[in-house]
């Protein structure tokens, strides 16, 4: 009798034994999914399993395929987070039920503007989508604002790309907010009549276009800029030195930004370890290096920017609350239709 109850006991400590174990094995890990390249984020992940002993499995790709991803598996899916760019591509992987909210110690971090409805998702990084001028051929003082772009002093003399992309969706719909549809169509309309070109390529081309005597005014995200200040390749540095930056609406609403960011999955099965890796990337430390080697702002607003980005200049940021570039989206999208910006 004694003998099976020991037996018993031996059998049940087998199994709780090995029911932790599971367990440990399963919280010591955080699956990733991520629209950013691997080179711009595997380094952080990298530091994060050596200070925690946490391992970081890190999938990458497009965001469309990504959300779409997450939302084919359902709750077999093995990504406690997504990461992507856009408050546009953020809020669309909201609304598709993607996310479950963050806990208040973890949003808590960064400004309120850069929180998704219901703590959906935080923002890691922004980045400033302003205007570049050609530094021989352009007087800054003649430039207010995003208006600007739409003065007939700059007749065929604009470039920006196509209204598919997300970006220009995103200031479209920032500039919907701030001045509502009419005036915001009539501005799309009269850039439409100041392009230079046709709005194909992405950033870089709008502004390697400026350098080339295309146009005098382009529009891209200044990370682009950082990207070409720091190539291989001396043509793409020699056609950065070639423009500055100005940043609009200084007086008004400030420069239009945007946001990386990050959310926990619905059916996140690491929670508490994929939460710890985003306080991680909201630290000091880890905010410098991410901003530093995306060439982007960070979003914890007291981290101290890189040398690249105070070269730039201080500027007054649009501090529209980052959800609204999603709920405008939609709008956005059909006043770009309707001014003929393909």
């Amino acid at each position: 009798m004694h003998t099976i109850l020991r037996s018993t006991i031996i059998a049940i400590s087998a199994v709780a034994t090995l029911g932790l174990s599971a367990y440990q094995a399963q919280a010591s890990e955080v699956n990733v999914y991520s629209a950013r390249k691997e080179n711009l984020i595997k380094p952080l992940l990298e530091r994060f399993t050596e200070q925690t002993g946490i391992e970081v499995n890190l999938l990458t790709g497009n965001g469309d395929a990504l959300l779409m991803r997450l939302q084919n598996e359902g709750r077999n899916t093995p990504a406690d987070l997504f990461l992507t760019v856009d408050a546009g591509n953020l809020h669309r992987a909201a609304t598709a039920g993607v996310f479950q909210p963050l806990s208040a110690t973890v949003t808590e971090q960064v400004p309120s503007n850069l929180v998704g409805v219901d703590n959906s998702w935080v923002g890691l990084s922004l980045r400033a989508r302003p205007i570049f001028y050609a530094a021989d051929r352009v007087d800054p003082s003649t430039l207010t604002g995003y208006e600007s772009l739409t003065d007939s002093h700059w007749h065929k003399n604009v470039c920006i790309r196509s209204s598919d992309n997300i970006y220009n969706q995103s200031l479209t719909a920032a500039l919907i907010a701030h001045w509502g549809q009419e005036k915001t169509e009539t501005w799309a309309q009269g850039l439409v009549a100041n392009l230079a070109k046709p709005p194909v390529g992405g950033d870089r081309d709008q502004i390697k276009a400026v350098a080339a005597g295309v146009c005098d005014l382009a529009v891209a995200n200044t990370y682009y800029l950082g990207i070409m200040e720091g190539s291989d390749d001396p043509a793409e540095r020699e056609a950065a030195s070639k423009v500055k930056i100005f940043w609009p609406n200084q007086d008004e609403q400030g420069t239009h930004i945007n946001v990386s960011g990050i959310g926990l999955t619905k059916h996140a099965k690491n929670k508490a370890a994929a939460e710890q890796l985003i306080r991680f990337l909201l630290s000091s430390d880890a905010q410098q290096w991410y901003a530093a080697t995306n060439n982007e702002y960070p979003a914890v607003s007291s981290v101290t920017w890189s040398e690249r980005l105070q070269n730039w200049g201080t500027f007054k940021m649009d501090e529209l609350p980052m959800v609204v570039l999603g709920e405008n989206n939609a709008e956005a999208v059909k006043l770009m239709n309707r001014a003929g910006w393909r």
